[in-house]
């Protein structure tokens, strides 16, 4: 049996007698050699967990189900566990907890996994339980101020009904011009004589401001921005905003303030003496009514040299620019800030800050005063906002002054093509930014960095117990910019070394990034839209995920929608003619959804529209477009 080595099945105790009556015992082994190359007798093994739970986050109310896998000599058992305690009858490889309450935040959970040999324990999960919001709205560009992108509050739309055969178009909203804005919801509104409703708010190139009833489609109000004897500006020689220019940017509702909510949003004109305005309304939301002596003329000016100065104050001419980035409502201030018509001078870069009670002006900043250019566009994102009351934005490209003070900042106050953020404590002022190595290459060449919008992301932990707050953003250069709030990096003339993180993507970015469940989703130019995973507060240097089809320009602004932490569907636009409603499941973008897999062009809703982002509330997806607002929904 030269090559097979045996196998001991047990051992024989024989005893023998001789003729005398002496006895001895033989022990003998009884082997069987193995046939098929070595063996060995099989070992009992302690269970080893293959796969630890992991953190859930749920909303109040919900359940959160944690899950483990192990291996080891079978039959396997199982003991949930609550912080040390544990937990009757769960007793699975799984447990789902009952409804949450707010008292479970921050609770942990392990598992101890048994057998005949021994036991292991998990390393524990934690729950993240989140306050229920009192209803589903969506008040501002991308859902929140962080302008993260995500609606975590959707329970009717799941990744297993949002299909071709469950899900499409239910009807299309007609309006009087092209809706650049993002559609706006607010729910359960008392109107006056006329019941409650949720209402869909759009607002168009016309001057008009839309109410519909986001269920039905009937208009509960509709209110023009237009003063008698004006019409909405022409396109000032640019084609960016074309053929008419009357509210560019997406609005912002405040619910708490008047008798019934306002909807804030800016609108330009054009008088009949061929003067332009720039104008800022306060409309009741529920009737469309203008208040606070509404609306209020944008006028402003600020001490510097540059572009439009009187040689003392540079002055902001209102029809050198528009506001094509969202309003920001924050800490009960309101937020304007200015793009240019291409890149026609004069013009540098401003915000203006409003009271939104009176729409009286509050405070002014220009990030160009003693240059020119540094205009606020980013593809129609706002300006963003982290907790602290601190504002981020990217600038576009314009004069950056190289000559820094002690504290290295530019000593004559100029930012252009910078990664800003900016303080409100005492009014507007440049707290800190960044600035890449070659901006001059980038702002000679139109190589802005303010063509993509900027988003702050959550508190992060890198792993060694530190709490990281970063921003991300993206503009032209295919940089993906990751800034520590806390230290930006400022100029360094010979490499980009300060920041904390500078990754590249596939191609330039027109379009707004989004968060959710860890990962950050962007939409660059002619390519997929890509999810680069956080792990110990550090974006993967690569993309995690891709979509299968990519988005030509000016690429794609992702939406999500989720149930807490499950069912998470990244929403796009793609610009095309028919446009496209795509969606993906968020955790591998692969595509569950797109209007164009129904037969008989059921689901088409129309030619595409520069920076299209979709707003998703309470089981339905309202998308922008040239003349009206299509929504999707699950099929009746």
């Amino acid at each position: 049996m030269m090559g097979h080595s045996p196998i001991v099945l047990g051992v024989l105790a024989v005893q023998f007698c001789n003729w005398r009556s002496v006895c001895c015992c033989l022990a003998l082994s009884l082997m069987l050699a193995g046939c098929g190359g070595s063996s060995s007798m099989v070992q009992d093994a302690v269970p080893s967990i293959t796969t630890q739970p992991s953190n859930q986050s749920v909303v109040v109310g919900q359940t959160a189900t944690f899950s483990v896998a192990a291996t080891g000599t079978t039959p396997l058992s199982y003991q949930w566990q609550k912080g040390t305690t544990p937990i009757a009858g769960a007793t699975s490889a799984s447990y789902t907890t009952p409804a949450t309450i707010s008292a479970d935040n921050g609770a942990q959970f392990q598992v101890v996994v048994s057998n005949s040999v021994g036991s292991t324990t998990s390393s524990a999960a934690t729950l993240t339980v989140s306050a229920a919001a009192a209803a589903a709205d969506v008040l501002t560009y991308h859902n929140d101020i962080a302008r993260t992108g995500q609606n975590l509050n959707e329970t009717v739309l799941t990744t297993s009904n949002v299909t071709s055969a469950k899900f499409g178009k239910l009807g299309f909203y007609s309006v009087d011009g092209l809706v650049d804005a993002q559609p706006l919801y607010a729910s359960n509104v008392a109107v006056p004589g006329n019941g409650t409703h949720n209402l869909l708010l759009a607002a168009t190139e016309h001057g008009s401001v839309y109410a519909f009833d986001a269920d039905s489609g009937t208009t509960i109000w509709h209110t023009s921005m237009l003063k008698a004897g004006e019409t909405t500006s022409d396109n000032r020689g640019c084609d960016q905003v074309t053929p008419e220019i009357g509210v560019t940017s997406t609005p912002v509702i405040d619910r708490t303030r008047g008798a019934n909510g306002v909807v804030y949003a800016v609108a330009m004109s054009k008088d009949g003496s061929g003067n332009y305005h720039q104008r800022l309304h306060a409309l009741d939301l529920a009737l469309g009514t203008e208040l606070f002596s509404g609306p209020a003329e944008i006028q402003a000016k600020y001490p510097g040299t540059g572009d439009n100065s009187d040689g003392t104050n540079v002055i902001f001419d209102p029809g050198q620019y528009k506001e094509r980035a969202a309003l920001l409502l924050m800490n009960g201030i309101l937020y304007t800030s200015w793009a240019s018509h291409c890149d026609i001078r004069p013009y540098t870069g401003w915000i203006i800050a409003y009271n939104p009670a009176t729409l009286a002006q509050t405070s002014v900043l220009n990030v160009t005063p003693n240059g020119n250019e540094g205009a606020i566009w980013m593809a129609g994102a706002g300006l963003a906002a982290d907790n602290s009351g601190n504002i981020y934005f990217l600038d576009a490209n314009g004069d950056f002054d190289t000559n820094l003070n002690s504290s290295g900042f530019p000593s004559n106050g100029d930012y252009g093509n910078a990664f800003m953020k900016i303080s409100t404590s005492g009014g507007l002022a440049v707290a800190d930014y960044f600035e890449m190595y070659n901006q001059a290459s980038e702002n000679g060449s139109d190589v802005d960095l303010g063509s993509g919008g900027a988003m702050v992301l959550p508190d992060l932990n890198d792993g060694a117990g530190h709490t990281m707050h970063l921003a991300v953003g993206a503009g032209k250069d295919s940089n993906l910019y990751v800034v520590n709030r806390e230290s930006m990096g400022k100029f360094n003339p010979n490499n980009n070394n300060a920041i904390y993180q500078d990754l590249a993507l596939p191609s330039a970015v027109f379009a707004m990034p989004a968060y959710f469940n860890n990962s950050v989703y962007f939409g660059s130019v002619g390519s997929s839209i890509r999810a680069f995973t956080i792990t110990n507060a550090k974006l993967s240097a690569s993309a995690t995920a891709h979509t299968a089809n990519s988005f030509g320009y000016p690429g794609a602004t992702p939406s999500i929608s989720a149930n807490g932490s499950s069912n998470g569907i990244v929403w796009a636009i793609e610009n095309s003619s028919p446009a496209v409603l795509h969606a993906y499941d968020a955790a591998t973008l692969n595509e569950l959804y797109n209007s164009n897999q129904a037969s008989g062009s059921r689901d088409h809703f129309g030619n595409g529209n520069k920076y299209m982002t979709p707003t998703i509330v309470n089981g339905k997806v309202f998308v922008g477009t040239p003349n009206g607002v299509a929504v999707f929904g699950l099929l009746p």
